[in-house]
């Protein structure tokens, strides 16, 4: 999400923090227009390094995470509550990586905004749509996995379909509403209108977040954050007293009448740790940014540009990760993915597939 003021004072000092990467020469966004933002180019070999880069990460989300939503909606086994939260927030990474990383990536190396002022307002809701998307998501799917962690026999009818739609919905709803009512009111920049006069420049595209504001974001980030690490506290604590429940048993008859619930219990547990995984990645990935950000917001603005751009694109590569996660962990997606790859899924009845079975 990044729409923060320091955006507008790192971009007036960025040719100190690239002097060691940047052309001689100063340049302009738009040599031939009055009141153009200056331009800060990379040098050539650093530039196509971090072009390549940037560029993977938005191929590999658009890709990684487009794999994700046609295999579970593809095949009927995969048809469960809990995955179609994972498909929702595949489509959440997905977006991120049709709609802003290119952008951004444009914007980072280029330090200008070539795509229009209209494009460039809905680029920043976009970022901090997505993002809160993924944050409410996850936190949802801690939620499920503690449920059928906790109780695995009774989950199918806990968390049924309608409740797994409502948390999607609501997953969507309330952070498009927000980011856009946000931007579009222009309360964002409430108490800032004398700087945002002052830095707006032609092809700069960096809106002002006032002190309140930036921390309402993070308390969009931290709460759910907390419940998250709470719940996964709780699932791992459970997972270890029934590991050392199922060691202690001796008694064979109790061994044989248990081996139903406890296959369930593992499969859960497994399915706990994975997306767990994904979630320890997903705050590794977005805390350092939302903890710079609301200290910048109170400081003054101090974080060099080139440590804010590496924050930035260290949150949007979160985007690509959760693909490659599932894929070293589930089989089936391993399996999935050379169906599709193939072009198997297109034979008749292949959604019927069984993925379980090597």
């Amino acid at each position: 999400m990044a729409t923060d003021n320091e955006s507008f004072l790192r971009d007036q000092d960025s040719t100190v923090s690239r002097d060691l990467f940047s052309v001689p020469s100063v340049l302009l966004c738009y040599e031939n227009l009055n009141g153009s933002c200056v331009r800060n180019p990379y040098s050539p070999g650093p530039r196509l390094i971090l072009y390549a880069v940037f560029g993977f990460g938005a191929v590999l989300a658009v890709c990684g995470n487009l794999l994700v939503m046609m295999s579970i909606l593809h095949f009927r086994q995969l048809h469960s509550p809990a995955n179609f939260l994972v498909a929702s927030l595949a489509c959440a990474d997905f977006l991120v990586g049709l709609t802003v990383m290119p952008f951004s990536t444009v914007r980072s190396m280029e330090s200008c905004w070539y795509f229009g002022d209209t494009y460039c307002k809905l680029h920043t809701c976009f970022d901090v749509s997505f993002c809160s998307v993924s944050i409410f998501h996850l936190c949802f799917i801690s939620v499920d996995r503690y449920i059928a962690v906790s109780d695995p026999l009774t989950y199918p009818t806990r968390f049924t379909a309608s409740v797994s739609g409502k948390c999607i919905a609501f997953s969507w709803l309330l952070p498009i509403i927000y980011s856009f009512s946000l931007l579009y009111t222009g309360a964002n920049e409430a108490g800032l209108e004398d700087l945002v006069t002052a830095l707006t420049c032609v092809g700069g595209c960096q809106l002002a977040v006032n002190q309140s504001w930036v921390f309402i974001n993070f308390l969009i980030f931290f709460i759910p954050t907390l419940v998250m690490i709470t719940v996964y506290s709780k699932i791992f604590l459970i997972a270890k007293q029934q590991a050392q429940k199922i060691e202690r048993m001796s008694d064979q008859t109790a061994k044989a009448s248990d081996s139903y619930k406890d296959r369930v219990a593992r499969r859960e547990r497994k399915a706990a740790k994975t997306l767990g995984i994904a979630v320890t990645a997903f705050l590794l990935s977005w805390l350092p940014y939302f903890i710079d950000s609301i200290i910048d917001a109170f400081l003054g603005f101090i974080t060099p540009t080139y440590v804010y751009e590496i924050l930035v694109w260290i949150a949007y590569y979160n985007s690509a990760m959760n693909p490659l996660i599932y894929a070293f962990f589930y089989p089936w997606f391993r399996k999935a993915i050379k169906l599709i790859a193939t072009g198997r899924i297109l034979k008749e009845n292949s959604s019927a597939t069984n993925l379980f079975l090597e």
